[in-house]
């Protein structure tokens, strides 16, 4: 009887999720195989009704249904509901459907299994869009001292520091006086672009990137090089798989293994 879960979004066909959770399927035993399904906008509802139907124990969100689904589950984690965004997906044993959000989550668990503390820590989150947003609340959740958003848009940013009580709007001055800096933007992906003047790094900064894709960012090369510890965007993405398939079967995954699987679907896709 074995399950299924699915990463649903569009498109979806360069996910890595599937290599990450097939893994651990596969070297722990668990009964279970992941694969990808790319839903048109506006399929949502029909995707979440077919999760009984056909035993679908779980889905991972990604773009753009993350707020269409939020709207869709029988019900929502707290903290998805104030981000209004889902990226997992649990189907009960009633047939009914949980939404949470592992995003934020996740790179707290990266950071912290990176050596850097979060809580009364003083963090810098660069962005303030779809990715900030977790970001934001989660590290509130984990005792920051201060979250200090940095954005292009004020109002945008305004709206991203009003998820966590200890968030505000600030500049790129805020930086140099920060113990972590996030990119939460997409700038470098794909490019050799860096989100900000190195010249505001220092040896005292722990850097956090969430673009993966290259997995060495011009900011991360930036951050070493005056000292400052470098933390890639491809442990975000294995550590809220973690929590993603530890809420689907119970059993909390090995990151390291996830991780390397996602390193070898990495390098075979260039």
């Amino acid at each position: 009887m074995t399950r299924l879960a699915a990463v649903i979004g569009s498109p979806v066909r360069h996910s890595l999720s599937p290599a990450m959770h097939n893994a651990v399927f596969e070297a722990t035993g668990l009964d279970w195989r992941f694969t990808r399904f790319d839903i048109v906008e506006g399929g949502v509802p029909a995707a979440l009704a077919a999760m009984p139907v056909l035993d679908i124990g779980g889905y991972a969100v990604t773009m753009p249904h993350k707020e269409a689904v939020a709207a869709a589950v029988d019900e929502i984690d707290p903290a998805a509901q104030a981000l209004n965004s889902v990226n997992t997906v649990v189907l009960r044993p009633d047939g009914s459907t949980y939404g949470a959000s592992t995003d934020g989550i996740g790179l707290v668990a990266w950071v912290g299994a990176s050596g850097v503390e979060v809580q009364d820590q003083s963090i810098v989150v660069l962005g303030a869009g779809g990715a900030a947003r977790p970001i934001i609340d989660a590290f509130g959740r984990a005792g920051a001292a201060e979250i200090i958003v940095v954005n292009r848009t004020r109002r945008s940013a305004e709206q991203a520091a009003e998820l966590s009580p200890v968030a505000r709007v600030g500049g790129v001055d805020s930086i140099p006086h920060a113990g972590l800096v996030v990119n939460a933007t997409s700038v470098g992906m794909g490019t050799d672009d860096c989100p900000i003047d190195p010249a505001l790094l220092h040896d005292g900064h722990a850097v956090a990137d969430i673009v993966y894709h290259p997995l060495d960012t011009a900011l991360l090369r930036a951050a070493r090089s005056v000292g400052a510890r470098a933390i890639d965007g491809l442990g975000m993405l294995v550590y809220q798989a973690v929590e993603q398939e530890e809420l689907w079967t119970g059993f909390r995954p090995d990151p390291t293994l996830m991780r390397s699987a996602a390193e070898r679907a990495l390098s075979n896709s260039r």
